[in-house]
């Protein structure tokens, strides 16, 4: 898997048409907290249960249309859930995964804090928020 920073990342997107951002965070955490321009959503894992997805893999393939040479990048709230669903699209046999750095929010701050250092929204990249 390669790891690029949320702006090498926007460019490659911008480069290449056939690549496709992928939000993997929770429902909520897409609609509410935001989410980058483009990007499609299919959940890791969601409330209630949290548990991993069992279709995941099958619900990008479908997303990709079943080319799993396309360059996918993955994205999270941190880039910490997005490595993890990152491994299991390339043990699903996805040959192009990208996993954004810092994710959307970013790393915590010494207050506790995300989006005030890094991530896709700090870095003033498009955005959407519902």
């Amino acid at each position: 898997m390669q790891h690029l920073d949320p702006r090498a990342a926007y460019a490659l997107l911008e480069e290449n048409p056939l690549a496709i951002l992928l939000d993997c965070r929770t429902e909520t955490e897409y609609m509410y907290v935001g989410h980058p321009a483009g990007a499609e959503h299919v959940a890791w894992q969601d409330g209630p249960d949290w548990e991993i997805d069992p279709e995941f893999a099958a619900k990008v393939k479908r997303l990709m249309k079943g080319d799993l040479t396309r360059p996918l990048l993955i994205i999270c709230r941190s880039g910490r859930r997005s490595v993890d669903a990152g491994e299991a699209l390339e043990a699903a046999g996805f040959s192009n995964v990208i996993n954004v750095l810092d994710g959307f929010e970013g790393q915590l701050d010494d207050n506790y804090h995300r989006g005030t250092s890094g991530g896709w929204r700090f870095l003033g990249l498009p955005w959407f928020q519902s």
